[in-house]
């Protein structure tokens, strides 16, 4: 995570940010526009208390008329019921636009998630993928529902209470209100700091995230490699940043808070010198008015403290919408082409051709360069060569899992950027040297390509790979449940699974990653008789580090830095004794001397 430089936002306040984030509002207009009516109706009953408390005590407690102390006792007791019935409402409400919201972010960026290009997943961490799809996408689901209740409630509020006053007395609702200038430059500058405090809080939360993430998955090698202090270190500076961060923030909004109250304060003392002065000299200002302006000041301000706390909010949930906007908005660099004509639902049938092909990653040097490969449908293909030699690139671009930067590829005759994606990716089998298994049962794992399939197409799968004999030896079979990530079978077994998922699929073009690198012998020679009955009548490729899996092939390509420095079967190779035959005997030899020590 230390390695990755996460775009920076700098605006104070950016309407597009918020504009892209309350579409997710729209779609729930009516629940919004109730929880709004509410909350004006709250407001509005707020307002009038005061009100009603000065015009008590002008008609009942100064004259002392008790016969309309019932109907003030029946008044506030309705109120009271009324709040009751509107709060209540607005929470239920509340609840389910915030759940539904946090919903609707989540299903939609795992659904840009599943568009994405490798390149996207090469250069951004898992963990701060993580981040955004949880806590922010969370973060975002409370600040537009209970956001909305808080800034509906109180500009409603201030608005009538304001109206209200000025309505009563003019000249003493000015007085009261002479604060709000200064209480909104103070604001402008608390929103800047806050804002940006809240951002350096989000990126730094986004490396702890990852950290996390690396530190689970990565445990055994920590271990192994007696890293935990060091890993424990680099972790504490990171939350010791964060924490710095976070009370800095604090503080700032800590801050914020005294100067509301101060002001509100202000305002009260300004009318009660005022108010208390003209009920003294007798100008016509009663004592139920008075009280009524005394409350009313000292209450206008209370929305002020909760827009404040709202405002804060609103600082993190900016800080948290641009990231999540700037995942949902990733465009992916591989895009099927805007005019695609309907296609035949008809296989491919695995005729690779590359013209002059070139390719360079986007920070990186070319890795190919007018590269030309013609590859016949059924035709299996060994890439060997040291590692970085272009293999794994060649092969990735086969798949379209990357597109050339420069020349062509056909696949039956045409270029595949004038397919659909789907076209090719649903005649395409791929193992890799890591297999991963999803969490559940074996037939699952085995089914995840091919959802339709019946249980005799995953038993014919598996023994077409020979896996159907240990299979049936786990303690359920095909119901076995093989853990998160396939952590309780071993790396043969997660291999063959891999290798029977890929051919449940039946398909045209086959590729085999490094397939046996991290396999026993034992398991190796199954699945190279399992290689052997598959790829016939399939377009193959083979990378592979160990030799012996290639010597069917019917073309082998030496690779050096990007370019084809020796071409043949295997046979032909070894009489020309050069670079093949130097690493297929360097290899024999070593494993020749490894079985020697073993022994």
């Amino acid at each position: 995570m230390s390695g990755y430089s996460e775009k920076e936002f700098t605006k104070r306040f950016d309407w597009q940010t918020w504009k892209k984030l309350f579409r997710y509002a729209r779609t729930r207009k009516k629940q919004i526009s109730i929880m709004v009516i509410l909350m004006i109706m709250v407001a509005a009953i707020d307002v009038v208390q005061p009100f009603i408390t000065g015009w008590l005590v002008d008609k009942v407690i100064i004259p002392g008329d008790t016969g309309l102390v019932k109907l003030f006792v029946i008044i506030f007791a309705g109120m009271g019921l009324f709040q009751s019935i509107n709060i209540f409402s607005f929470i239920a409400i509340a609840g389910k636009v915030d759940m539904g919201i946090c919903y609707d972010i989540r299903k939609e960026g795992f659904k840009r998630l599943q568009e994405l290009s490798f390149s996207y997943y090469d250069r951004t961490p898992a963990g701060w993928i993580m981040a955004r799809m949880t806590s922010d996408a969370q973060k975002l689901g409370d600040v537009i529902a209970w956001s909305l209740i808080d800034i509906s409630w109180g500009l409603a509020y201030m608005c009538i209470m304001a109206v209200t006053m000025l309505v009563v007395n003019w000249q003493l609702a000015l007085i009261s209100l002479s604060v709000l200038p200064l209480l909104m430059a103070i604001a402008l500058w608390f929103q800047k700091k806050i804002l940006n405090g809240y951002r350096k809080v989000r990126k730094v939360n986004s490396r702890i995230t990852g950290a996390y993430n690396e530190g689970i998955n990565g445990a055994r090698t920590s271990k192994t490699l007696v890293r935990e202090e060091s890993n424990s270190t680099e972790f504490a500076q990171l939350t010791g940043t964060m924490r710095a961060y976070s009370i800095r923030t604090a503080t700032l909004s800590a801050l914020f808070m005294p100067a509301v109250l101060t002001l509100g304060a202000v305002g009260t003392a300004l009318a009660l010198w005022r108010g208390g002065t003209g009920v003294i000299e007798g100008t016509g200002l009663s004592y139920g008015v008075l009280v009524s302006f005394l409350f009313a000041t000292a209450g206008f301000f209370d929305p002020v403290l909760e827009l404040s706390r709202v405002f804060a909010d609103l600082q993190y949930a900016q800080a948290s919408a641009e990231r999540v906007l700037s995942l949902l908005d990733e465009v992916p660099d591989i895009r099927d082409p805007e005019n695609l004509q309907q296609e035949s639902v008809a296989k491919a049938k695995g005729a690779i051709k590359f013209e002059s092909v070139s390719f360079h990653y986007k920070t990186g040097e070319m890795i190919l360069e007018d590269f030309n490969l013609d590859i016949a449908a059924g035709e299996t293909i060994a890439l060997v060569g040291e590692t970085g030699s272009g293999k794994s690139t060649i092969v990735n671009m086969a798949c379209r899992f990357y597109e050339p930067t420069g020349g062509r590829i056909l696949i039956d005759g045409s270029d595949y950027r004038e397919k659909s994606q789907e076209w090719l990716q649903s005649s395409l089998g791929y193992v890799l040297q890591s297999p991963h298994l999803f969490s559940g049962t074996v037939k699952e794992n085995i089914r995840y390509g091919k959802l339709e399939a019946t249980k005799m197409d995953v038993e014919e799968a598996a023994k077409v790979v020979g896996a159907h004999d240990f299979i049936m030896n786990l303690e359920h079979g095909y119901d076995t449940e093989v853990g998160s990530g396939g952590g309780k079978l071993s790396v043969g077994e997660k291999q063959l699974i891999s290798f029977a998922r890929a051919i449940l699929a039946d398909p045209a073009i086959f590729v085999l990653d490094e397939a046996t690198s991290s396999v026993d012998t034992e398991t190796e020679e199954r699945i190279r008789e399992a290689i052997h009955r598959v790829l016939e009548g399939r377009t193959s490729f083979l990378i592979a580090h160990r030799l012996s899996t290639v010597r069917e092939a019917d073309r082998i390509l030496v690779l050096s830095k990007g370019r084809v420095i020796e071409e043949g079967n295997h046979s032909d190779l070894l009489k020309k004794q050069g670079a093949y035959w130097s690493l297929y005997t360097r290899q024999f030899r070593e494993e020749i001397e490894a079985e020697a020590l073993g022994g």
